[in-house]
């Protein structure tokens, strides 16, 4: 039986790409835009479109049993902005996230903000595993601030190393685009979807 994906769909952004990628690889996809049907999810993407508060305004009226959904052991995988909504805050808007990771979203700094364009990841963690050339896409002008051990991948980012690449239990957050990150990618998403059908 193909792994069952319900996609967020925050109305703020295309989701054909995403959808197409996991589809490609496999998975059944259910675009939801009512966020009750998150709470019934066999397992749940949270796509990298849109900014901090808009995206949390439709999740906001569900936020602790999404939170709760997430700690009994659902898989998740979020996106970009999908990951950020996972931590508590963002100095991107006012809206509380989710708050499943412990910490804060903070201003990326460089000298080039946004970061765009490919980079490596760095990161011994299972859902890397066959893929050669970790260099993926990414598109961000902010970046998580964990408070507890949950980075499992780094980017060096004009002479600094950011985390990009985070896993709490069976939940997942990428800083750069899997969709995006052609056969890397792809491979990427292979591995989460073998890994959510692991732990049903």
């Amino acid at each position: 039986m193909p792994l069952n994906i319900t996609l967020t769909d925050y109305g703020v952004g295309n989701l054909y790409s995403i959808r197409r990628s996991l589809e490609n690889c496999g998975a059944d996809v259910t675009v939801v835009t009512d966020m009750e049907d998150v709470l019934d999810a066999e397992c749940i993407v949270f796509p990298g479109v849109g900014a901090f508060d808009r995206t949390m305004e439709k999740l906001q009226p569900y936020r602790e049993d999404i939170r709760e959904k997430l700690a009994s052991g659902t898989p998740a995988l979020g996106i970009c902005i999908g990951m950020q909504i996972l931590f508590g805050s963002s100095a991107e808007g006012t809206t509380p996230g989710l708050g499943f990771f412990d910490g804060k979203v903070v201003p990326l700094e460089g000298r080039i903000i946004p970061h765009m364009g490919w980079n490596s990841v760095e990161s011994d963690d299972p859902l890397m595993d066959g893929i050669g050339d970790r260099h993926f896409y990414f598109a961000h002008s902010f970046r998580g601030c964990p408070d507890e051990d949950i980075t499992v991948g780094t980017t060096d980012y004009d002479g600094t190393d950011i985390p990009t690449f985070f896993r709490k239990a069976n939940v997942y957050g990428t800083q750069f685009h899997p969709e995006k990150s052609s056969a890397s990618g792809m491979r990427f998403l292979e591995n989460f979807i073998s890994f959510a059908g692991s732990v049903l």
